[in-house]
């Protein structure tokens, strides 16, 4: 027979939780079974919590979110002083952007929902447009040129991040994907409806990883001749 609860010693009391703890697990949950798993109930239950308890240190869903794609922004900050040279210096951030979204790809998802900006998202775009200012260029305009590059990076970083989902989400691989679509495509191409993609077909379609940088460097070639100086 047990002992009596009144002779038993008390269990230890579980440490405090913070909000710290809370936007850890969330970003744990995320990067193991994607966003639409993240939520109040789920992540409380993962920290052997209350539900209600974690609404004492995060109000809404829509605050937990912002909090989990600033603090993984954080991860942006460089090591150290950037390149002198200002392609080189965007170049970096730019691979730093996308390994960011390698590690947690539910980063993409979050693009389009109008997520609050945080102190560690601010920072890194500060970061950006002094790598711009080495080229003179007006406050206005290097805020342009940013959003083309954030236009190039966010579309890049969709589709790779789509691509790369894409077998775990549909439980097909790209190959099968592209063997089911094949007796197609080669009737097209037999029709001659496709003289242009056929020939790349054929040889080999460059994959996103092959296209990254070129693209970038095609970007910084029309910001420079835009704003260097003559």
């Amino acid at each position: 027979m047990s002992s009596s609860v009144w002779s038993r010693p008390a269990p230890p009391r579980r440490p405090a939780l913070t909000r710290e703890a809370i936007v850890a697990a969330a970003i744990a949950l995320a990067d193991a079974e994607g966003l639409a798993a993240v939520s109040i109930r789920r992540v409380a239950a993962e920290l052997g919590a209350r539900t209600m308890t974690l609404y004492s240190y995060i109000e809404r869903k829509e605050d937990l979110l912002a909090l989990m794609l600033d603090e993984i922004a954080g991860e942006l900050r460089p090591a150290g002083p950037p390149p002198d040279d200002w392609r080189e210096a965007l170049l970096d951030i730019a691979r730093r952007e996308r390994d960011l979204v390698r590690r947690h790809p539910w980063r993409v998802d979050l693009l389009s929902q109008g997520v609050a900006v945080g102190p560690n998202a601010l920072r890194h775009v500060e970061r950006k447009l002094a790598v711009l200012a080495r080229l003179g260029a007006a406050p206005e305009a290097a805020w342009r040129v940013l959003a083309a590059y954030t236009d190039y990076m966010t579309g890049f970083l969709v589709r790779e991040a789509q691509e790369r989902g894409a077998p775990r989400h549909e439980g097909v691989s790209d190959a099968e994907r592209a063997a089911l679509a094949e007796p197609y495509v080669r009737e097209l191409i037999g029709e001659g409806a496709l003289p242009h993609l056929a020939p790349l077909l054929e040889q080999g379609v460059a994959g996103a990883g092959d296209t990254f940088e070129q693209g970038l460097r095609w970007l910084f070639d029309g910001i420079e001749r835009e704003l260097s100086p003559e």
